[in-house]
């Protein structure tokens, strides 16, 4: 019996644990504009292989996604990957477009219910729009960011271009989209709150 406990005990600890990421996003996690490996959620999954090798990155993000297009999407990448971690980039492509703030509101407090319903963790990237849209408009929309967190208590990533986005060097000609030189601080960006939502090396 003891012989057959000992057997146990080193199959169990010979199944590794292993989890995943999310990314659930737009244009700018889809490396819009760049080679696709160069863009920061290919560097995410290179700087987690080093880090938490036991961790996969999952992009399902797709280029002119809205947080309604990522409602119709998340539940089934939900089922499909069942995620530790999804990580939401959306709500500048509603902004865009000038939707009402109170929907793109609702549609993040729909997303993040829907990921924490899967037993998933969420992390929360701000985004802003440019301030042409009127200060009520622009101002209003990146407030709303802050308020999902709050309401969610879900971490929130401060706006995800912070670092990039006055740089011209570091934008496309579309004054958008960061290039390729910009990925690695768009990780930096989010690293800090990501690494504290994972399971620790081991």
């Amino acid at each position: 019996m003891a012989s057959l406990f000992g057997i146990g005990l080193l199959l169990l600890s010979s199944l590794a644990w292993s989890g995943s990421v999310l990314i659930m996003g737009d244009s700018l996690s889809a490396a819009y504009g760049i080679p696709a490996n160069k863009g920061w959620v290919t560097l995410l999954e290179q700087r987690l292989a080093q880090s938490h090798p036991d961790y996969d990155v999952i992009n399902v993000s797709i280029s002119g996604e809205t947080t309604h297009g990522g409602i119709t999407r998340l539940p089934a990448a939900l089922d499909q990957y069942q995620p530790e971690l999804v990580v939401l980039e959306l709500g500048a492509n509603d902004g865009l477009r000038g939707a009402p703030l109170q929907l793109i509101e609702n549609n993040l407090n729909l997303l993040v219910n829907q990921a924490r319903a899967a037993g998933a963790a969420v992390l929360l990237l701000e985004m802003q729009i440019p301030p042409n849209y009127g200060p009520r408009y622009s101002e209003g929309f990146t407030a709303l960011f802050s308020r999902v967190a709050e309401q969610q208590q879900v971490p929130l990533v401060p706006f995800f271009m912070a670092t990039v986005v006055l740089q011209p060097e570091l934008m496309q000609a579309d004054g958008l989209h960061p290039t390729a030189k910009a990925q690695p601080a768009l990780l930096d960006q989010v690293w800090p709150a990501l690494l504290d939502l994972l399971q620790p090396a081991g």
